[in-house]
């Protein structure tokens, strides 16, 4: 019997030092495909995914970096892909932030290597030019429960903070029960200064993370698009979400508009993760949610913004987890028990 899907893509943050090895471990029939990633690596005089993947040592000032995290979370994300079981149908594909890039080339707009190109030239503008940073604060409780006051609340603060001169300060990701902040030093540092202290961690700066989607990442987009052409994309072969909640559609894409979407609001707008799972949620109805590898954790923001939208009822995270632990639907390919259930055997 066939099983309906929509795949996830994760963005920066997943690659971390449990996924060392990611590649090699899982992937060991898929090399081919990485080394032909290492030759586009080795044309900008990098260091290929394969080596990066292979070393003994992991460092997070090394492996945070845009330019060394962005390829390899590519090339984990979209071998995952390739390794799904056959009786599983991709109906739709999504991601988070620089998963979109992943999930275009998992969908067919973009070729593997392509996509490569794309995912390694954006990662690398990020890096050299480092503008702004981001941070993580929840707006719900432990429990998952919806909050919007709470929401509207840190909205409103956020948006009091930008107003000040000097200060930048914009939502870069709506994650789930998280808001991922983004601007400069003097607007984070005033967030940071005007909230208590959550479980312990929030809000919580992202190493080596630049102020990704906000008008501070213009000069970015305006390099990637200076690099990046029309002629890499295509008709993708399944239907993909973008930031924006935006279905598009096998046949029907403007290829024009999707590359300007592409290297235009998704880098400079606020991405809208919650609305693309909703979205996908409320469109195709899957059997299974797949957030491919590396790492887990974006598997929490997908059964949040599955909760938020009171998806098959559920509305709290004991609620998910005991519909969880009966029959899994929402399967993270970087845990290998649930990797199991979604690889070819």
């Amino acid at each position: 019997m066939t099983r309906t899907a929509v795949v996830i893509c994760p963005g920066r943050g997943t690659y971390n030092k449990p996924e060392l090895g990611y590649l090699h471990r899982n992937h060991e029939d898929q090399l081919e495909l990485f080394r032909r990633f290492d030759a586009i690596r080795t044309e900008t005089g990098q260091e290929g995914v394969t080596s990066l993947d292979a070393s003994a040592r992991f460092s997070v000032s090394k492996y945070s970096r845009g330019d060394i995290a962005s390829p390899l979370i590519y090339a984990a994300s979209l071998a995952d892909v390739r390794a799904l079981a056959s009786d599983i149908e991709v109906v739709a594909v999504t991601g988070n932030s620089m998963g979109w890039y992943s999930a275009l080339a998992a969908a067919g707009a973009l070729g593997p290597e392509d996509g490569f190109k794309v995912v390694n030239t954006m990662g690398t503008l990020m890096q050299e030019n480092l503008i702004g940073g981001q941070l993580v604060y929840p707006f719900i409780g432990e429990d998952w429960a919806d909050a919007p006051a709470r929401k509207a609340e840190l909205l409103a603060e956020m948006a009091r903070i930008n107003s000040i001169d000097g200060q930048d300060l914009a939502l870069s990701i709506d994650l789930g029960g998280m808001l991922v902040l983004a601007g400069n030093e003097a607007g984070l540092s005033a967030f940071e200064a005007s909230q208590p202290v959550v479980q312990e961690r929030f809000p919580m700066r992202l190493a080596n993370h630049a102020a990704f989607h906000t008008s501070l990442q213009a000069p970015v987009a305006s390099m990637g698009r200076a690099r990046l052409g029309q002629e890499m994309f295509q008709q993708p072969g399944v239907p993909m979400i973008d930031g924006r909640g935006k279905i598009w559609w096998p046949g029907a894409c403007d290829l024009g508009g999707l590359r300007d979407y592409t290297f235009g609001h998704q880098v400079t707008e606020t991405y809208d993760f919650t609305q693309a799972v909703q979205t996908v949620a409320r469109e195709f109805a899957p059997d299974l949610f797949i957030v491919t590898g590396p790492g887990a954790t974006l598997g929490g923001a997908v059964a949040q913004s599955l909760c938020l939208a009171g998806w098959l009822g559920l509305t709290q995270k004991t609620e998910f987890q005991r519909r969880q632990n009966a029959e899994p639907f929402l399967i993270s390919m970087g845990r290998p028990e649930q990797r199991r259930i979604v690889v070819a055997q």
